[in-house]
């Protein structure tokens, strides 16, 4: 498979590995469908990293329902990522992959503390590394990681690999059936627009910067080697020319 990204992030939502079926947080399938596209992305010769959320363990207005201040509901969700990380690795690791899981909080009974050069050493060597545990900071979303650890780690894209979504819509395609694909984006549009693509502060961060944003739907893993390929799927936003 010929690819134009050497480093890319991908970017998946902790809802993507649940069992909608049995309501529990994770899904054998899931996680397997997940560790196959990264073998396949791997072997293409492509660096992989991955930020993972936290939704099919913990929300944050669960915290606002229950009385839990929002710095420490924040803390709870990155832990929240770490679990759903160390399934990861685990899934991975089956496929023959070398993974690592790199924590911005300290936990090193049970994964790396993330040290920027650490991780870029790991990913020249093809071992694929798993951003977990957020910014380490509250008030900060996962989408924010994947914009962070993607700049500092001189990544190509983000792919934000989606459920039952094409793309970016001008509206929600789920409650709108006539809702329309909106193919290129600048990133001055996105927060102009408040488009819902990914958190806006992540997006604006991105502002003059290089890389770019793929959004695509992943039922499909046919469609990870589609975008790789540099097919035009889904949604492409990037700086603007």
């Amino acid at each position: 498979m010929k690819t134009i990204y050497k480093r890319i992030i991908i970017k998946l939502s902790g809802e993507a590995l649940a069992d909608d079926k049995d309501r529990t947080i994770l899904d054998k399938e899931r996680l397997a469908k997940v560790a196959d596209v990264v073998s396949a992305v791997s072997k293409a010769g492509v660096q992989v990293g991955i930020v993972v959320g936290a939704g099919n363990i913990w929300r944050g207005r669960l915290a606002t329902k229950i009385g839990i201040e929002q710095a420490t509901g924040d803390y709870m969700g990155m832990l929240g990522t770490i679990i759903n990380a160390l399934a990861i690795q685990s899934a991975v690791e089956e496929k023959g992959l070398s993974c690592r899981v790199m924590s911005s909080i300290n936990m090193p009974q049970i994964c790396e503390q993330y040290i920027r050069r650490k991780a870029m050493s790991h990913l020249d060597k093809g071992i694929v590394v798993i951003f977990a545990g957020g910014t380490g900071n509250p008030y900060f979303t996962t989408d924010s990681t994947a914009t962070l650890r993607a700049l500092e780690v001189n990544a190509d894209a983000i792919l934000m690999a989606k459920n039952d979504v094409d793309g970016v819509y001008d509206s929600d395609p789920h409650k709108n059936p006539n809702a329309k694909l909106i193919k290129r984006l600048t990133f001055h549009e996105v927060v102009e627009k408040k488009l819902e693509v990914m958190d806006l502060t992540a997006v604006a961060m991105l502002e003059g910067k290089d890389v770019v944003i793929r959004v695509f739907n992943m039922d499909d893993p046919a469609n990870f080697e589609k975008v790789l390929a540099g097919q035009d799927l889904g949604t492409t936003i990037c700086k603007e020319k």
